[in-house]
């Protein structure tokens, strides 16, 4: 019997050895309760109920709009299709680019997530019931498995004519990166429901690849990375220490040389060299962060130092010179890169949906590693904005680039050829109660605030309830309701954001409540240990109001220039809202005057705007010479305003408009 055989019959004892036959149903959005160097473990995304407020909505609409109606894409642009065609059950052409299969997957694990959230707030997902979502899974399964070769392999571009090239062309072929896709929704499926039927699928191609391919065999390369977390995630899942190991020969890029690679594929791939050896982000922005996020789930299994330096260093470059305020990365179009450090223009931003999620999927990783809060600002950062930006508020609109600057492009649209942001928005969406909390030996952690119940356990056993009741971000009063099973002594950390500037915890027992912080710190979590009692309360009194933010000298293209935050919210001023008056004529006016903030049910599905003093010139700029002297001065009379701002992951959901994010300011003393 061959070795994949053997290996293929062993999987139901694999896949039980980590812990228990049903562990499946304990595991997160990445699972490492056996990862011996992470410090945070992840729960199911079934261990927690989130309720009505701010995420409620987006994901309904995710869940009942967005992922039923992106179905009908993918099968209207055949990408069903590709797999039929090779079954004999359509004769048609293959269509779509050479990567379309793993858009299918990304939606099915989509739907698997939804399904382990058992439904969201106000209705059941897709419009109907689990079973129906269950049975689409299935359904696609069914025609993906069937197309899948005697090895292992599965591909629906590298076929017929094109079979003889496949792994060849590696820095472009995808199909590593398609294969890392459907492991992950099988994966995600396998928690959902215990169905193992796609997971078997995919173990059988990375058999295929660890059984052909590596030192001393034909060399692999991930063009595109995003196997080798794919493959972590599966060790972490069967067991099987070859996929671990395998991820483990993909980062340290060996074939780079081997396969003479060019120092720009290099570069733009983030693959091919040793990751240990990378000191900045460059190249293409997804790639850069998914092999970010391989490389944190190897040194979580690992404990390599060499790994932990790097990730740190990369760390510190992308949140200190290439990251927007919004969370989104990636500044050039071209290449869909990273530019240099500070290289962050506004109209002329990418910021591709998919590389503010691949950095929210990294940081996740990280605060697992690490357990430091500076990780779930981060995550914060780019969910509440370069995340959210990216799917309209009906659902059914996508954006692929998030600038920071419009005059007025189409920015969404149902479709793209190149359809990986839709369904990765939504797969994050239908995953996020997986992201609210963890667990350590320590005790519990609240990551995220929103209304929602946890229904788990401390790592010692102890039954816990954690339930948040808030209004969060509108407002920062936080009541969490601490529920074990029994009186323990534990702790319960909770994140104060980075950006509070004034944050109060209290907790409502008989006796006084003492802990080694005075007063909560920004950016960290905040503990409080000691015997709780079930029905224990703890009040937390997040600040929350409007601030001025100005960019490093460095990014010239804000020079003059502020940003309105508010909460973990980013701000914008968009046309509709500026009546009487261009608003790339305006300018904030600092004249000692505050915002005025106002929650507006009839807005934009409901918002808290903010409104401020601003001028706006009577004779604009535009009608100014190009240059003139320095010496000239011109008098240019103008009128004070009232700006409106609204939180930027809102725009464009109106007609087509200016927006910005960076807005020009004058003091009172120049009017």
């Amino acid at each position: 019997m061959s070795p994949s055989r053997t290996l293929l019959l062993l999987c139901p004892l694999l896949l039980s050895a980590q812990t228990s036959p049903n562990d499946w149903k304990s595991q997160g959005v990445v699972y490492v309760a056996h990862s011996p160097y992470a410090k945070l473990h992840s729960v199911p995304v079934s261990a927690v109920k989130m309720g009505d407020g701010f995420w409620a909505a987006r994901r309904r609409v995710n869940a009942e709009q967005s992922i039923p109606t992106l179905l009908v894409e993918l099968e209207q642009h055949g990408v069903v299709d590709n797999f039929l065609r090779l079954e004999g059950k359509k004769n048609v052409p293959r269509r779509g680019p050479l990567y379309t299969d793993s858009d299918i997957y990304k939606w099915m694990e989509a739907a698997a997530f939804v399904l382990q959230s058992g439904g969201v707030a106000g209705g059941d997902p897709a419009g109907g019931s689990q079973a129906k979502l269950r049975g689409e899974f299935d359904r696609l399964t069914d025609i993906i498995l069937a197309a899948q070769e005697p090895s292992g392999y599965l591909n629906t571009y590298w076929v017929e004519d094109r079979a003889p090239k496949r792994f060849t062309e590696m820095q472009r072929s995808h199909e590593l990166y398609c294969i890392g896709h459907l492991l992950q929704a099988a994966i995600a499926y396998y928690r959902a429901t215990g169905n193992r039927k796609l997971l078997d699928g995919g173990i059988r191609f990375a058999n295929y690849m660890v059984e052909n391919f590596g030192p001393q065999k034909r060399p692999a390369l991930t063009g595109h990375p995003e196997f080798e977390m794919a493959l972590v995630e599966l060790y972490r899942t069967t067991g099987d220490r070859r996929y671990l190991d395998f991820a483990g020969y993909l980062l340290s890029g060996v074939e780079g040389e081997r396969l003479h690679l060019k120092d720009y594929e290099i570069q733009y791939m983030f693959s091919g060299k040793p990751f240990t050896s990378r000191t900045e982000f460059e190249g293409h922005a997804v790639r850069a962060m998914y092999a970010s996020c391989g490389a944190t789930d190897y040194y979580m299994e690992t404990g390599d130092a060499a790994y932990l330096k790097t990730l740190e260093t990369l760390w510190r470059d992308l949140v200190n010179h290439k990251m927007y305020i919004t969370g989104g990365v990636g500044s050039r179009e071209s290449g869909e890169a990273f530019g240099e450090a500070y290289e962050l223009p506004n109209a002329q931003a990418y910021g591709e949906s998919c590389a503010a999620i691949g950095s929210m999927m990294w940081n996740w990783r990280m605060l697992l590693a690490l357990g430091e809060a500076r990780f779930a600002d981060v995550i914060e950062r780019a969910l509440y904005n370069g995340i959210n930006s990216g799917m309209s508020l009906s659902g059914t609109l996508y954006c692929y680039r998030n600038p920071l600057e419009s005059s007025g492009e189409k920015i969404r649209n149902e479709w793209y050829d190149t359809t990986c942001c839709p369904p990765n928005i939504e797969r994050i969406f239908a995953s996020l109660p997986g992201y609210l909390y963890s667990t350590s030996p320590q005790g519990a952690y609240v990551n995220l605030f929103h209304n929602s119940e946890l229904d788990w356990h401390l790592e010692d056993g102890t039954g816990i309830k954690i339930a948040q009741q808030t209004e969060y971000p509108w407002k920062g009063a936080v009541e969490l309701t601490v529920d074990p099973a029994r009186a323990a002594e534990f702790s319960v950390f909770v994140r104060i954001p980075g950006w509070s500037d004034g944050t109060t915890v209290g907790v409502k027992v008989p006796e006084p409540f003492s802990s080694r912080h005075d007063q909560p710190k920004a950016g960290e979590y905040y503990e409080m240990h000691r015997r709780w009692e079930p029905g224990d309360k703890v009040s937390i009194d997040i600040a929350i109001s409007p601030r001025l933010v100005r960019a490093n000298p460095l990014v010239r293209e804000n020079a003059g220039r502020l940003a309105v935050e508010r909460g973990p919210l980013v701000y914008c001023m968009e046309q509709p809202d500026q009546p009487g008056f261009n608003l790339f004529d305006a300018s904030l006016l600092i004249d000692g005057t505050g915002f005025v903030s106002a929650y507006r049910s009839d807005l934009l599905g409901g918002v808290v705007t903010l409104k401020h003093h601003g001028s706006v010139v009577d004779q604009p700029f535009r009608n100014e010479p190009l240059y003139r002297s320095f010496r000239e001065n011109l008098d240019r009379p103008g009128k004070e305003v009232a700006l409106t701002f609204i939180p930027y992951y809102a725009w464009a959901n109106r007609e087509s408009s200016n927006m910005e994010v960076w807005v020009p300011y004058t003091t009172a003393e120049a009017q």
